[in-house]
């Protein structure tokens, strides 16, 4: 991968969707929801952002939650990934 996120920037890769309830339905394509858990694939190094000081926390490897359509979808060498703010992280999946 060549992108390399800028100031408080995340680039996300997102995780499968469960295809099956937890009671065992199996979900069809249109039925899955957006995912809300990636994997944090790079990280900004932070810096001054609107004139605050802003502390990257989250690294690569990390799994978090999202807000359900937030960020920018991007595509490179065929792969998705979605681009978010740090603040856009709602929590970090130990």
């Amino acid at each position: 991968m060549n992108l390399k996120p800028l100031s408080d920037r995340v680039i996300l890769k997102a995780m499968e969707a469960e295809e099956k309830t937890k009671g065992g339905i199996i979900l069809t394509g249109d039925a899955k929801e957006k995912p809300e858990m990636a994997e944090v694939v790079a990280v900004g190094p932070g810096g001054t952002v609107d004139g605050k000081e802003v502390v990257m926390t989250v690294k690569a490897g990390d799994k978090v939650l999202t807000s359900k359509y937030s960020g920018t979808e991007v595509k490179v060498d065929g792969e998705k990934y979605t681009i978010v703010r740090q603040n856009d992280i709602l929590a970090i999946v130990e």
